[in-house]
């Protein structure tokens, strides 16, 4: 293999990596967006389980047993 075609064939493989750089950014962009989307939601619902359980009746204990024992 001759010197140009070493050349060609290392920028060719450079073009290939900065396409796969530039498409690996994107996914992890994306991925981040969802990340952040999903913890808002995660908050947002432990927030309203949290409310349910401080507006919801008292249970009966659960090793308690029923009333007509």
């Amino acid at each position: 293999m001759s010197t140009e075609e070493s050349i060609a064939d290392l920028e060719i493989r450079i073009a290939r990596l900065d396409d796969l750089v530039d498409v690996l950014n994107t996914t992890v962009y994306q991925q981040q967006k969802k990340i952040a989307e999903l913890e808002t939601l995660c908050t947002a619902l432990a927030r309203r389980l949290k409310e349910l359980r401080d507006t919801a009746p008292e249970a009966a204990p659960a090793n308690e047993p029923p009333p007509h024992y």
